[in-house]
């Protein structure tokens, strides 16, 4: 009885029912829940309808479909190595890293089939042709402008492609072993110049102090010659006034106390005890002993 009684229900309602279960179908494929780290692009009827935003999102049910699902976030090329040529033909292989988002994910959709692939390839050319631009050693310098020059002209390379490159990056510059092993040479010619020019610097130090030595030895013996003339003069000068007065007496004393301060330098001298001295000497010993015997 209550089975009949339910079935009668069931069919008496089943309208509704459907009508029900197709409004929640509708509901469910009209409202389109997308994360914040992503963008839908609807198509309808094969084109591009619209590009979906984070949050809550409404398309017209069996019209509207969700076609693609694009990822936001900041993406990073794998490492890529590429062979180039400076200006001055020295082979290098570089080593690049690029790091990209797309912002427009319809131009990425429609314009370009394989993005990565696409970027590799750009970022390999312009690498080689800035480096053709540029000398090994300028290369080596400038890194840091090489990089902002290839980020520069990446960036307007794949503007089209809805991408925004964020960083480019050259991790490193490799050399084969010919060209190693003639820098090195070069660096250790260079080191050794410099060594050269060190110890030339320093001998012309040293004949320069030297110099500098010799002419102050030389102005301090002029000077020594200056102050012995001056005293000599003085002492001239002094024993002229005696002279002038006190006589010939004065003189006389003069040369007498010389000839005895002479006697006795001899007399003191190493190995000469014995002196022999003309008679004319000791006559003017003699004498000498009386002036200062009578001067005292």
């Amino acid at each position: 009885m209550n089975e009949d009684l339910a079935l009668d229900l069931l069919s008496g309602n089943i309208v509704y029912l459907l009508a029900a279960a197709f409004i929640v179908l509708v509901i469910l494929k009209g409202v389109r829940i997308v994360p914040q780290s992503e963008k839908h692009v609807v198509e309808r009827f094969g084109r591009l309808r619209a590009v979906m935003g984070p949050g809550i999102n409404f398309i017209v049910p069996f019209l509207d479909v969700v076609k693609h699902k694009i990822s936001i976030l900041e993406r990073q090329l794998p490492t890529a190595s590429q062979d180039a040529i400076t200006r001055d033909n020295v082979l290098v292989e570089v080593e690049t890293s690029v790091f990209y988002r797309i912002t427009e994910p319809e131009k990425t959709v429609y314009r370009i089939r394989d993005i990565d692939a696409a970027i590799a390839t750009t970022v390999a050319g312009i690498v080689r042709a800035e480096i053709g631009k540029m000398d090994l050693d300028e290369v080596q310098s400038n890194r840091a402008q090489l990089i902002s020059t290839i980020k520069a002209s990446v960036a307007d390379a794949v503007d089209d492609w809805g991408i925004e490159v964020t960083r480019a990056e050259i991790l490193d510059v490799n050399l084969d072993q010919a060209t190693r092993d003639a820098m090195l040479q070069q660096l250790n010619a260079e080191r050794a110049r410099r060594a050269q020019v060190t110890e030339a610097e320093g001998r012309k130090r040293s004949v320069e102090l030297q110099a500098d030595a010799e002419l102050y030895a030389a102005e301090q013996t002029a000077k020594a010659r200056r102050i012995q003339a001056e005293a000599e003069a003085y002492a001239t000068e002094v024993v002229a006034k005696a002279i002038r007065d006190n006589g010939i007496e004065a003189a006389q004393y003069q040369v007498a106390l010389k000839q005895v301060e002479a006697l006795n330098a001899l007399g003191n001298g190493s190995g000469k005890q014995t002196i022999v001295v003309p008679a004319q000497a000791l006559e003017a010993f003699g004498d000498a002993f009386k002036l200062l015997k009578g001067r005292s």
